[in-house]
């Protein structure tokens, strides 16, 4: 006799136990102590049925909504478009949005083509051999050369129009600018703003002492004396002299640059300096600056008649310090000089008159011939100390 199956349980689909792990494991652990919890009732197999029906249910929503069940390495499906972002949007037609950007980059191209054929060196600059390499101005001197320059790739006589051509100074920097000031700090028991001053203040010398238009046309360097602290025993009373009275022993030469108008002026109004200054501390309440620097002078005979250009070059070294007046008996705001040395090239080696006098042409400087070392006025690198100063000499080149 066949029998037919319950409708509450058809034979393809047998029902799993609804008793739970810990509901199977929580009865036997009590029969075998002896307890007397009955156990646990099985469901019928119609709410195993629903059950079931519902687990389906929950799990194709849950896939719908991108879910994973725990363990599912497989890609979850595509997200849906969300009310955060919305569907994908174009924002234009792309041809257009292409065609604009063609045209900005054509205008630009045009720019720079017109720009280009205007300063055309903004591009030979870049190239190998460019102004930016051997011919470009020189970066600031920082430290002390470890040997004299080169000379310059374009050699050539020096002209009115081009007054440094052949020299290596055609690539310094010009003027008072070329003094640039390093870092103030604090120093020895000085401000930030003493170490600054200082600084400040021993620019302000070189400047007023060797490219002041007035005092290179021999007149009385004022400006570069009210530097100097007239409490310093014996300084500023030689320096006037020598000025009043120059002669073999009292060198304006020695720290101020002069020449003679009636014999020469410069040609033009650049001067070429390089060179370098730096602070240090010294004793309790003292700040000491160094200051290292060449300046290159173009020059034409005082007429002018011949056009030719002579070149003096100049070289001062000095040590000022300025003084805590709390602790020392100084001048406030004034420098005192240490030391101070000087090297001339293209000048007159008999002539104490308180004038440099340059040579122009093959002739060399008037007066008597240099009988000292031959010596390179370019070269840095060589230290500027006491035997050097003043000496005559022989150049190697203006």
């Amino acid at each position: 006799m066949s029998t037919v199956p319950p409708p509450d349980r058809p034979d393809d689909d047998p029902a799993p136990s609804s008793l739970s792990d810990e509901q199977l494991e929580s009865f036997l652990r009590d029969a075998a102590e002896g307890g007397g919890a009955a156990a646990p009732k099985e469901p019928s197999a119609r709410a195993r049925m629903v059950a079931r029906r519902l687990r389906e249910e929950d799990e194709a929503a849950r896939r719908a909504r991108g879910g994973r069940k725990r363990g599912d390495q497989s890609p979850p499906p595509a997200a849906l478009p969300g009310w955060r972002t919305g569907p994908p949007t174009r924002l234009g037609n792309g041809g257009s949005r292409r065609r604009r950007v063609g045209a900005v980059v054509a205008v630009l191209a045009l720019a720079l083509f017109a720009v280009v054929a205007v300063r055309p060196s903004l591009v030979t600059d870049l190239l190998p051999g460019g102004d930016d390499g051997a011919n470009g101005p020189l970066a600031a001197e920082t430290a002390q050369p470890t040997g004299a320059p080169a000379d310059p790739a374009q050699s050539g006589r020096a002209t009115r129009e081009h007054p440094f051509r052949g020299s290596p100074a055609e690539r310094w920097a010009e003027g008072a600018d070329a003094i640039e000031l390093p870092q103030a700090k604090a120093l020895a028991g000085m401000s930030e703003e003493d170490v600054a001053f200082a600084l400040r203040r021993t620019k302000e010398l070189l400047v007023a002492a060797n490219l002041d238009p007035a005092v290179l046309r021999g007149a009385h360097p004022e400006k570069a004396l009210s530097v100097l602290d007239p409490k310093q025993p014996e300084l500023l009373p030689k320096l006037r002299r020598s000025l009043r009275q120059p002669d073999e022993e009292n060198d304006p030469l020695l720290l101020f640059t002069r020449f003679d108008p009636d014999e020469a002026r410069l040609a033009g109004d650049v001067v070429k300096v390089r060179g370098r200054m730096t602070v240090s501390a010294g004793e309790p309440g003292v700040v000491k600056v160094d200051a290292d620097y060449t300046f290159v002078y173009p020059l034409v005979r005082a007429d002018g008649d011949d056009g030719q250009v002579a070149r003096t070059i100049v070289r001062r070294a000095l040590t000022l310090t300025l003084n805590d007046p709390a602790r020392w008996e100084v001048t406030e705001g004034k420098l005192l000089m240490e030391k101070y040395f000087s090297e001339f090239g293209n000048t007159s080696c008999d002539s104490h008159d308180g004038y440099l006098h340059p040579g122009f042409g093959g002739d060399g400087p008037s007066g008597e011939r240099p009988t000292g070392p031959l010596t390179d006025p370019y070269d840095r690198s060589r230290p500027l100390t006491e035997s050097d100063s003043g000496g005559c000499g022989t150049v190697t080149r203006t």
